[in-house]
């Protein structure tokens, strides 16, 4: 048997001196503890080295894709053929498919193989002979650098790198610009604080501190190009009669400076907005198209890759960004969120509160199939996008308009939509509530009371003993009267029995309604007397 070994020198061809070892599979690196015993196993038939580390790229290259490079070719004609009847071991089975396809060799890969293998490699300074060591670990690391620099390079997955670095750098860019254009307000603001006021727009509002500097120079300086007519003739009657302090020239020049800064990151923010535009547009058109180059940028840097974010299905996508809220809805067994990064597409932004959770879910259905199509098709023509994007917004068109529209019995015909009135459910106010002065006096009231109290004196109260109302006796059946029938005879005597219980209490009530009558008549009477002597009294 032989063996095929690759090492960053070259490759390395073995013959196997004792099969028999090879079956002890778990005490075979016990053959390989000293070069001594490797060398009693194995044996080096030939060595084919690299010429320089061109050629070991193109090997390792070749032999991850699978394929056989023009070295191992070589090699393997040159000492395999002749022995064409012996088996050769390999390390990779796609490998060995290759060769037995090309060169019509018999390749053997098994567990045995692999550990071999690794024993090979534990002892290979002492089995390749004529390569020194310190040769051997130049040439690996030379190899291993010069591999990855030729995967970062080609690697069709790394393309959009460029993207995710974009847009992180795009949010950083305006969170530092929010701060920059803070502090230049508050700070100029000390100086001229009515120009805050009258100048909205950040990037207007430093280039006008630039090119001002002091107030007192507004009424010299001709801000024509930065504001419009009416906004600049503000600036300037502010400027005479601004409640800023004084400020010296050191800290204007360093306000200055400060402006200089925004403007400066501004326009890098404007340049670097349209590098990203383009690169979305070569790299993902359709997804560009579907949901707007900011938003396809961020799921692209959410997900790692382009191809990451093609491996996520559409429901996935849909709540890509939202993962906190996720897990926090899932833990408390509450709703799921409806959308994440994808809220901020415009076709999401435009539809009403209640649509929003279905668009979102079509427009995740679409965008993943755009991102798919973005990722492993051969064209980039956003042919499929705008077909997408335009059965989204006419099925937009059909939601928003559902409410309005109702199906009729033809299918056809528009309903009549019932004309809409407002019914307020506000209650109007009464004022008479709030008056805290009484309407009569209280002398008024009390007079009132005295002369109610004589009329009734003078006239003899009678009591009046109200009779208990009898009960309305219900229409009976037939059937209920045989029922009564046959329980009146038995009742009549306990009927009899209450009657005479309740008259007997009855009567001291009378009595007793007519002792407190009397009682009242007679006090009347006493104070009627008493107000008779005072008035005598007085008279005398």
């Amino acid at each position: 048997m032989l063996v095929l070994f690759e090492t960053a020198a070259g490759y390395a061809i073995f013959k196997v001196l004792d099969e028999s070892k090879l079956q002890q599979v778990d005490s075979l690196y016990k053959e390989f503890e000293t070069p001594e015993k490797a060398n009693k196993v194995v044996k080096l038939k030939h060595f084919e080295k690299f010429q320089d580390t061109t050629e070991a790229l193109a090997a390792a290259t070749a032999l991850v894709e699978g394929k056989i490079g023009k070295s191992l070719k070589k090699a393997l004609k040159k000492v395999v053929a002749k022995e064409a009847h012996e088996q050769l071991a390999i390390s990779d089975v796609k490998l060995g498919g290759v060769i037995k396809e090309k060169l019509d060799l018999s390749c053997v890969h098994s567990p045995a193989v692999a550990e071999l293998m690794r024993c090979i490699r534990s002892q290979m300074e002492s089995l390749i002979t004529g390569l020194p060591p310190r040769e051997m670990s130049a040439m690996s690391l030379g190899l291993a650098h010069s591999l990855s620099r030729y995967k970062l390079k080609f690697s069709p997955d790394k393309v959009d790198t460029m993207i995710v670095q974009a847009i992180s750098l795009l949010d950083d860019l305006d969170k530092e610009l929010n701060n920059y254009i803070m502090r230049c307000r508050e700070w100029y603001g000390w100086h001229f604080p009515e120009l805050g006021k009258i100048v909205t727009d950040n990037l207007a509002y430093c280039k006008a501190v630039r090119k001002i500097g002091d107030r007192t120079n507004v009424a010299g300086s001709d801000l024509s190009d930065l504001l419009p007519e009416e906004i600049e003739a503000e600036v300037k009657l502010a400027a005479e009669i601004s409640m800023g302090t004084e400020v010296s020239e050191q800290d204007i020049g360093n306000i200055k400076h400060l402006c200089d800064q925004v403007i400066d990151i501004s326009d890098y923010r404007t340049q670097l907005y349209d590098y990203l535009k383009n690169r979305m547009m070569a790299i993902a058109p359709n997804l560009t198209v579907m949901v707007g180059e900011l938003v396809g940028a961020r799921l692209i840097s959410h997900a790692g890759s382009l191809l990451n974010l093609a491996k996520h299905p559409a429901s996935t996508v849909q709540i890509l960004g939202a993962e906190k809220a996720l897990f926090r809805a899932l833990k408390t067994r509450k709703d799921t969120p409806k959308y994440g990064l994808i809220y901020h597409a415009s076709l999401v932004g435009q539809t009403s509160a209640k649509n929003k959770g279905k668009i979102s879910r079509m427009l995740a259905a679409k965008a993943a199939l755009a991102i798919r199509y973005d990722a492993l098709g051969e064209d980039t023509n956003a042919e499929m996008g705008a077909e997408n994007r335009a059965k989204l917004e006419a099925r937009l068109r059909q939601l928003e308009e559902k409410g309005i529209r109702r199906i009729s019995g033809t299918g056809k015909a528009m309903a009549k939509a019932d004309k809409y009135q407002h019914k307020s459910e506000v209650r109007m106010y009464d004022p008479s509530g709030d008056s805290t002065i009484p309407s009569t006096s209280k002398k008024r009231k009390f007079e009132e009371v005295e002369e109610e109290e004589e009329e009734a004196a003078d006239q003899p109260e009678t009591p009046v003993v109200q009779k208990s109302k009898k009960p309305k006796k219900e229409p009976v059946t037939a059937e209920e009267e045989e029922e009564v029938t046959e329980e009146t005879p038995k009742k009549k005597k306990k009927k009899k029995k209450d009657k005479k219980a309740e008259a007997e209490p009855e009567e001291p009530k009378e009595e007793e309604e007519e002792v407190a009558v009397t009682e009242s008549t007679e006090k009347k009477k006493k104070k009627k007397k008493k107000k008779v002597k005072e008035e005598e009294e007085d008279d005398d």
